[in-house]
C-alpha cells in the first residue's frame, strides 16, 4: 500500500464518522461515528509515520494516546447513556428536550 492509498482510507473513514455521527440520533451510533473519526486519524498518523523513513517514535506515541483517549471516550460515553437511561428513560438525542434535572 502506498501513503496516498492510506490516506484516501483515512479520509474515507473520517468522512464516513463524520455523516454518522452528525446524522444519527441514537448514542450509540453517534459514538461510533466518534470511534470511526478517531480510527481515521490514527490510520493517517501511523501512516504518515511509517512512511517517514526517519524511524522517530512520535507516530507511534500520537497513536498510543489516540488509542487511549479512545478507551476513556467510550467509558465515559456509555456512562452517561446508561445515566441519561435511567434518569430520562431516553435512548434517542430528540427524547431529551433538556439536560438539566
Amino acid at each position: 500500500m502506498t501513503l496516498t492509498t492510506l490516506l484516501i482510507l483515512a479520509a474515507a473513514l473520517i468522512g464516513i464518522g463524520l455523516y454518522g455521527a452528525l446524522s444519527q440520533q441514537s448514542f450509540v451510533m453517534l459514538m461510533m461515528g466518534l470511534e470511526l473519526m478517531l480510527n481515521g486519524v490514527m490510520l493517517a498518523a501511523v501512516a504518515f509515520w511509517a512512511f517517514s523513513g526517519t524511524g522517530a517514535p512520535e507516530g507511534q506515541l500520537l497513536t498510543i494516546v489516540v488509542m487511549a483517549v479512545m478507551a476513556i471516550e467510550m467509558a465515559l460515553g456509555f456512562a452517561l447513556v446508561v445515566a441519561v437511561f435511567r434518569a430520562k428513560q431516553a435512548d434517542m438525542t430528540e427524547a431529551l428536550s433538556e439536560l438539566k434535572q
